[in-house]
């Protein structure tokens, strides 16, 4: 597998991060194809790997096995109908990183049913710690498959869901879900600094905490609910702070925020597919 030749339409952040991840995993570089409008973004490519680059979006996808689209989605439509005919002629597997854009739109666009899968990405993706939903159309085999999959490891973790609506949920919990989280890293450390703390000692135990937590949590055998009643002993300090938080409402907070993500996912397909 690590011989598919693979082409990056879009050399961005994300894309740089999958091809420098599947490189360091043991796919050939020469393998890989990336292009973009901009030479800048071709060269920070090259010092991540000695893939190949081109300007030309037809010149990078000639031959690919799988097409990845890395591009931003105000721009797909206008990218992918000069490419149309190429890729009915070729049928590569192709995965669209690109928010927003079902796979209908990317059929219509396409003007076949090409094997496609969807996928929504998280930013830690950029560090290989990734989380990342998909959803294959029903042109994808098997094998198409299990090769987005082995794709989408080099950056973190692929959990597939059968249904495309789905991914509104997925882009709610984790395509958003680093702003959350980033956001209680900031609250708290501004709460150490409020209570005296120096704004560095604030913030070094801020993440080393999240830091913590999270990798208690991912290699633990109990869920968060245990983890966090360990936590809080009777008549104790941890007691009294989670009790603030659930007197304020923090878990319908966090319902509402996280329905209002997806309600906003599920109205940007729509814009998008008019477009």
């Amino acid at each position: 597998m690590t011989s598919t030749k693979i082409a990056f339409i879009g050399a961005g952040n994300m894309a740089s991060s999958i091809i420098g991840g599947l490189v360091g995993k043991g796919w050939r570089p020469d393998r890989i194809a990336a292009s973009d409008p901009q030479q800048a973004t071709l060269e920070r490519l090259r010092t991540v790997a000695p893939v190949v680059t081109a300007a030309d979006n037809a010149a990078a996808i000639e031959g690919a096995d799988v097409v990845v689209l890395a591009v931003k989605p105000q721009v797909m439509r206008e990218v992918l109908e000069p490419l149309a005919p190429a890729l009915r002629r070729q049928r590569p597997l192709i995965i669209s990183i690109a928010a927003g854009i079902e796979i209908s739109s990317l059929e219509h666009w396409l003007g076949a049913s090409l094997p496609i899968v969807r996928c929504m990405p998280n930013t830690p993706a950029l560090v290989q710690s990734g989380a990342t939903g998909a959803c294959a159309s029903a042109a994808v085999t098997t094998e198409q498959r299990q090769a987005a999959d082995a794709i989408l490891r080099a950056i973190g973790i692929v959990l597939w869901v059968d249904d495309e609506a789905q991914l509104d949920a997925v882009t709610a919990v984790s395509g958003s879900g680093p702003a959350y989280f980033f956001l209680v890293m900031e609250a708290i450390q501004q709460a150490g600094v409020d209570l005296g703390l120096s704004p560095e000692v604030a913030r070094q135990l801020t993440l080393q905490t999240a830091l913590g937590a999270a990798q208690m949590a991912v290699t633990s055998d109990v869920d968060a609910a245990e983890l966090r009643r360990r936590v809080t002993s009777p008549n104790g300090t941890t007691e009294r702070a989670i009790a603030v938080f659930e007197e304020g409402g923090l878990r319908q907070l966090f319902a509402r925020a996280l329905d209002a993500c997806a309600e906003r996912s599920r109205e940007l397909a729509r814009e998008l597919a008019d477009k």
